[in-house]
């Protein structure tokens, strides 16, 4: 049976609808943005450099895999079960990861940074359904021509986390240590456990204002697509972190990682061609907005990673900047995304198109990621501040906007499998960024630490290191003089010119490492704009929603 339809719902029960679902998203949101400004302090508590990229991984791997199937459910039961499932794993995920080490070393899973690891996987199971839900009520309330308003006060709440996030998790991890009961609390530690009380009122309100919208009955699930994106993307994922650092490019294990990964593609290509409950809806690509917008989202979230992901460490670790000035650093790009996704959303409502947003988008895009090519180690804060600003104003459209092109253009009965997509898109390449950023950042370390800064390699022959350098403690030597001065006088080289020599070529090896990263950044958006220019541009529709051609949408 189908519940209310959008037309019978009351005002109120509109905008609480809404309400719930701004909030899931913002819960949503500001987890992806306060992290990043407390992760060069974890993982120098954790001593987990080299895994950095895996905490990130982790939780955006189990979120994407599952999102279609979010997607899915939510089409033939309903969002607000699936919702309220997901906020519960989430919030059960982020009081463990808080947790990570506290206890020492934990059976089978290990250290402090494999728990953390794990449990950032456990609470993406939770938050893969958060983002995907929110968007779809959208589609479930709002015919496509008005939903340029509302997708632009989705941006908005992404712009909004974007904004806090960064400022929360850097204040948190500065001044929120404490010692409770004798035993020592570190400051990242509420980081992830800020989400809890917010989880809570994102509970009740689901429980007790969510209309029942949007539940379709029939179809399936179609786990056997799940498993082979799974059996896909795992290897991939795993190849690219460890390549060039744990194993070598050719080595025998990258290249059946590699192998694997193609075969689970080509395997889930032929499970999901004419499955009409396919997870990834092959005849869905016919359609070239949803093809091509899909594309842009893939790489702009790839590229976007190289950046939101690395900033602050190279804030805190190559400027010497405290997590908390780090996460001030953040506002001009968070605010340009607040106000690009706002104003966007209000011109696509007025004038019924979304193809020249998102490419003014994609040009300041391109300005802003130019502007950081010029960045140095000595680049005031000011003028980062202004080149930040930049490319936020090029990102903001990019929130909601290619979900909204894509939504326009299916079916109302296929719009839960299209946003699942299009988030399921966005997420693996913000996965796959995280991953292949991560594994550059370690090699380009791992290969210039040792002939640039001599004095920290275990073992020195002919300017190269007979063993691995640790890139975990090379971060902490960097970061924190105490450190650096107690193991260079440990060497008999305590003297205050060398310590000043070692801790200059320390920062100098991880900003080369890190501004490299915003170079690969720079290609992937130039292709996305690329991508963005071929996406056929369509007048949105009003309350009247017929089923586009597959041909030419």
């Amino acid at each position: 049976m189908l519940a209310a339809s959008p037309s019978e719902l009351s005002r109120r029960d509109r905008i609480l609808a809404f309400a719930a679902a701004l909030l899931v998203l913002l819960l949503s949101a500001l987890d992806q943005t306060i992290v990043a400004t407390a992760m060069p302090r974890i993982v120098r508590d954790l001593s987990g450099l080299e895994r950095i990229a895996w905490v990130g991984t982790a939780y955006l791997l189990t979120s994407t895999v599952v999102v279609p199937i979010y997607g899915k459910l939510g089409d033939i039961y309903g969002r607000r079960a699936i919702l309220i499932f997901g906020v519960i794993v989430f919030l059960t995920g982020s009081a463990l990861c808080g947790l990570a080490g506290e206890f020492g070393p934990l059976p089978l899973i290990g250290d402090g940074m494999n728990q953390l690891i794990v449990f950032r996987a456990l609470q993406g199971i939770g938050g893969g359904a958060l983002a995907t839900g929110a968007f779809a009520t959208v589609a479930d309330l709002v015919p496509p021509a008005e939903r340029g308003r509302y997708t632009g006060l989705f941006g908005a709440v992404f712009g909004l986390a974007s904004v806090l996030g960064p400022l929360i998790g850097g204040l948190l991890t500065d001044h929120a240590s404490m010692t409770i009961a004798g035993h020592y609390v570190s400051g990242w530690r509420f980081v992830f456990y800020v989400n809890l009380p917010l989880g809570a009122v994102a509970l009740y309100v689901l429980a007790t204002h969510w209309p029942h919208v949007g539940v379709r009955r029939g179809g399936r699930i179609d786990w056997l697509g799940s498993v082979l994106v799974l059996a896909s993307f795992v290897p991939l994922l795993l190849a690219l972190s460890w390549g060039g650092h744990r194993f070598a490019w050719d080595s025998p294990v990258l290249m059946a990682m590699f192998a694997a990964a193609v075969a689970g593609l080509v395997a889930l290509y032929f499970a999901e061609r004419g499955n009409p409950d396919a997870v990834i809806p092959i005849d869905l690509f016919s359609n070239r907005v949803f093809a091509r917008g899909n594309a842009a989202l893939f790489l702009i979230n790839m590229a976007f990673m190289g950046i939101v992901m690395f900033y602050p460490l190279y804030l805190q670790v190559v400027k010497g900047e405290a997590a908390t000035t780090s996460g001030f650093a953040m506002l001009p790009m968070m605010g340009g995304i607040l106000v690009a996704s706002m104003i966007g959303g209000r011109l696509s409502a007025r004038f019924k198109v979304y193809k020249p947003i998102l490419v003014g988008g994609s040009i300041l895009m391109l300005i802003g990621v130019g502007l950081l090519l010029t960045v140095d180690r000595n680049t005031p804060l000011s003028t980062l501040g202004w080149f930040m600003a930049v490319l936020g104003l090029g990102m903001g459209p990019a929130q909601g906007m290619y979900t909204l092109a894509i939504q326009s253009t299916v079916a109302p009965a296929r719009t839960g499998v299209a946003t699942a997509s299009a988030q399921f898109f966005r997420q693996i390449g913000s996965t796959v960024g995280v991953a292949m950023f991560g594994a550059l950042l370690t090699n380009s370390l791992a290969a210039d630490l040792p002939v640039r800064v001599p004095e920290i390699a275990p073992v020195v022959a002919q300017g190269r290191s007979a063993e691995p350098v640790d890139i975990s403690h090379a971060q902490t030597l960097a970061m924190d003089d105490n450190v650096l001065r107690s193991e260079l006088t440990a060497q008999g080289r305590g003297d205050d010119a060398t310590v000043a020599h070692v801790k200059e070529e320390l920062r100098d090896s991880f900003a080369a490492a890190i501004l490299a990263l915003f170079r690969v950044s720079a290609a992937l958006m130039g292709l996305a704009f690329l991508v963005t220019l071929t996406v056929p541009g369509l007048k949105l529709r009003g309350r009247q929603l017929p089923t586009p051609p597959a041909d030419d949408a």
